[in-house]
């Protein structure tokens, strides 16, 4: 590795590559890598000393380092992961630092075919556990559930001689600031919400249980999913589920962030499960594509229902199977992690109360946290 900085994408394709895997020296304080790290990564909490230009701890630890391997330092932004990487270099390691740090591996987005899933194209943020799709049919595409970055879509599309007819969210999302009315803005195509998500947004093409989007030949199926928030939906296609935040491989969606007051989380809760039930009336082999992910490897991230009503794989779904709702809640209840960051200031810009800041790249950055446990 020649150059000073590596691209995070670059990082990003190599870290599922068992033989190709670079070595990752975190260079942030213990609690920022606790909170937010890249999968595989080796903690050195020397962000301090780094600022002050002191490599004396980073010198003690030189012989605990792969000298035959890549070695890739993160930080915050780039600044003191460039300084170990350079250091690292002058005694002789292969060493670089992610370009804009942890920030820029926040704004990775990679994209995969799916064997399984005829029409889908899935786009997975590595670095926040956010997942969208390009769901297409002919030469039409629709997209859900995009990032503020129209442009991995739009480069999606182009690559793929389609014409994007119309964006869609599952939700009104908390995690992550939605691309979806820009997007559409841009492309002059609807954009779709179910109402009971649209908030004050204006230029809104509300939908309902039930209703159906066309794409080519073909048409998302709407289903209405409350309980993660209002107006959650998931959306059929042929045997495939975007299942939005209702459902995901390992967990399914948490009620709290509407109003976190224990009578109205299970309230919601109880409204998850019946929407949950509902799924699982689903054909055995629909293949199930989340919204987020945690640490799960597998790419693209898709699993057929009847693995997913395992308990070893979602114990929460095996209680919808079994009928359990009260176990179901309970859990929720008592195993509710931290909110997403700043999730209320996102809230208030995908519901069209307020316009995004000069900040709106920073604001989501840092783990998803939109599962139930």
């Amino acid at each position: 590795m020649g150059n000073t900085d590596v691209d995070p994408s670059a990082v990003a394709r190599s870290v599922h590559k068992n033989d190709e895997d670079p070595f990752i020296l975190d260079v942030r304080n213990e609690g920022d890598y606790e909170e937010w790290h890249i999968q595989g990564s080796t903690n050195l909490p020397i962000y301090d000393e780094l600022l002050d230009h002191d490599f004396s701890t980073l010198e003690e630890q030189l012989e605990d380092l792969p000298e035959d391997e890549e070695i890739v330092v993160v930080c915050v932004a780039g600044i003191t992961s460039t300084r170990a990487a350079s250091f690292l270099r002058d005694h002789g390691f292969d060493a670089a630092s992610i370009d804009n740090g942890m920030d820029g591996w926040g704004r990775v987005h990679q994209t995969y075919e799916i064997e399984a899933a005829d029409g889908v194209v899935q786009i997975v943020r590595p670095g926040t556990g956010c997942i969208s799709y390009l769901v297409h049919d002919d030469d039409e595409a629709v997209v859900v559930d995009p990032s503020q970055y129209m442009d991995r879509y739009l480069n999606a599309a182009d690559e793929r001689d389609l014409e994007i007819v119309g964006i869609a969210d599952t939700h009104a999302h908390a995690d992550h600031i939605s691309g979806a009315r820009k997007l559409a803005g841009e492309l002059d195509v609807p954009y779709y919400l179910h109402e009971e998500d649209a908030g004050a947004l204006e230029f809104v093409t509300e939908m309902a249980d039930s209703e159906t989007i066309s794409v080519g030949d073909r048409d998302l199926d709407v289903h209405h999913t409350p309980g993660h928030t209002p107006g959650s939906v998931s959306y059929e296609y042929g045997d495939v589920l975007l299942s939005g935040d209702t459902l995901f491989l390992r967990s399914v969606g948490r009620p709290d962030l509407e109003d976190g007051s224990e009578d109205a989380i299970r309230t919601a809760a109880s409204r998850l499960f019946e929407s949950l039930d509902r799924l699982t009336d689903l054909p055995d082999d629909t293949v199930v594509l989340p919204g987020h992910f945690n640490d799960e490897e597998v790419r693209p991230l898709a699993t057929e229902l009847d693995e997913l009503l395992d308990e070893t794989t979602n114990e929460l779904l095996s209680y919808v199977e079994e009928g359990d709702e009260d176990a179901f809640v309970e859990t929720i209840v008592e195993s509710l992690s931290d909110e997403p960051a700043n999730y209320n200031e996102i809230k208030q810009i995908n519901w069209g109360e307020e316009q995004p800041s000069g900040n709106a790249e920073e604001l989501e950055l840092g783990p998803n946290n939109c599962a139930a446990n």
